[in-house]
């Protein structure tokens, strides 16, 4: 048997488990992004709908500066989704970079939601799992 060198050709995904959560993680972050959006529409709205559990947060932001980081992040990360979806290999590198961007702001966004914000980690997480153990086309 020869050695194929070519990558683009009969390539196999690199984990059993990453082939089956690729779309599944471009269906998560698009739903992550779009939630991500209308979180920073409600800060932007409404200041007095979050308010911190402690007063002294070293990261306190303006309700509004950290409504506009959520909304930014949202819209780029619905783009983002829909490049993976479509089989982008540049979604791909961006998706592990919004998702990791999205992991610090909801890290700084703990006091005001925590439950949300581990929930958002998380699939953060597994966004970043999927794709980075992905090497196959869809």
């Amino acid at each position: 048997m020869t050695a194929n060198n070519n990558p683009t050709v009969n390539r196999e995904p690199g984990n059993p488990w990453a082939a089956g959560t690729t779309w599944a993680a471009a269906a998560l972050l698009l739903v992550a992004s779009v939630l991500a959006f209308f979180q920073g529409i409600a800060a932007v709205a409404n200041d007095e709908t979050l308010v911190a559990v402690t007063s002294d947060y070293i990261y306190a932001f303006n309700l509004t500066t950290w409504g506009w980081i959520h909304i930014v992040l949202g819209v780029i990360g619905v783009c983002i989704a829909v490049g993976m979806f479509l089989g982008a290999t540049w979604a791909r590198v961006c998706a592990i970079i919004i998702a990791s961007l999205s992991i610090v702001a909801n890290f700084l966004w703990l006091p005001y939601t925590p439950w949300w914000s581990i929930l958002v980690i998380a699939i953060d997480i597994l966004v970043i799992w999927a794709v980075a153990n992905w090497s196959g086309d869809n």
